[in-house]
């Protein structure tokens, strides 16, 4: 139902429109899910179950985050959001942007290329518009594994970075090595060799490790771990990378 209805908005509904009234929209939809048995920590809600995802995931009815944005943003609270902190986060989820634009002491910048997401800035990662060691924290969710000069784009990430600075990436992972085709080009080509119609290649973690340590990164793996039906609604194994400079 819930895919269904999103279908439906999205066809009668300019998509910039669509983001401005999607908080109102998800408000009603939280009405149908409100609980006390799981809870989103980027929105602070309580749910009586999340919206289960075909690849596994769930999402808050109310903000729209899916489980990788719930671990991030657990993260980044543990971790890193400090007062001051200058932030760049590419093609943000739009839960967590409207999360971070709200904390009046964090200095965030959401920067999409193609205008896709919301942003503030439209930088090309591979020759961003920024001096060096513009910000003392970067998030590059899910968007390698549609860069083709992906080794410069994470030039440019550790060029942009503040000494000592953390890059927090996440892509999907294959066993074995990364694969890469040039000659695959076409959007049905892409999502038979890489799974998904604008993605580039598939990183093994030990090769997208390697590229990043080459680039002059200090790399740290790190794995979670959790039980079905927890009550973030995380997945149960996920990667992260911190590339530390």
């Amino acid at each position: 139902m819930y895919r269904a209805i999103k279908q439906l908005l999205k066809r009668i509904i300019p998509a910039r429109l669509l983001y401005i009234l999607e908080p109102v929209f998800r408000r009603i939809l939280y009405l149908f899910y409100s609980g006390h048995d799981f809870q989103c920590n980027v929105c602070g809600k309580g749910l009586r179950v999340f919206i289960s995802l075909p690849d596994g995931g769930q999402l808050c009815p109310n903000c729209g985050s899916i489980s990788r944005n719930r671990r991030l943003f657990d993260l980044l609270q543990a971790e890193y959001l400090t007062d001051g902190l200058r932030v760049l986060d590419f093609s943000p989820s739009r839960c967590l942007y409207r999360a971070m634009k709200k904390m009046p002491d964090i200095l965030y910048t959401g920067t999409d290329y193609a205008g896709e997401f919301l942003s503030d800035k439209n930088y090309d990662i591979t020759d961003l518009e920024v001096d060096n060691e513009a910000y003392d924290l970067v998030i590059c969710y899910h968007v390698l594994e549609h860069v083709e000069n992906d080794l410069q784009a994470m030039k440019e990430l550790y060029r942009v970075l503040a000494k000592p600075g953390t890059c927090i990436i996440q892509t999907p992972f294959k066993e074995g090595d990364t694969y890469e085709n040039p000659a695959v080009k076409t959007a049905e080509e892409r999502l038979k060799h890489f799974g998904q119609n604008d993605h580039v290649r598939i990183y093994s973690l030990k090769g997208l490790e390697e590229r990043l340590s080459a680039c002059g990164f200090k790399v740290e793996i790190r794995n979670y771990a959790e039980h079905e039906n927890n009550v973030s609604g995380y997945k149960g194994r996920e990667t992260i990378l911190l590339c530390r400079k």
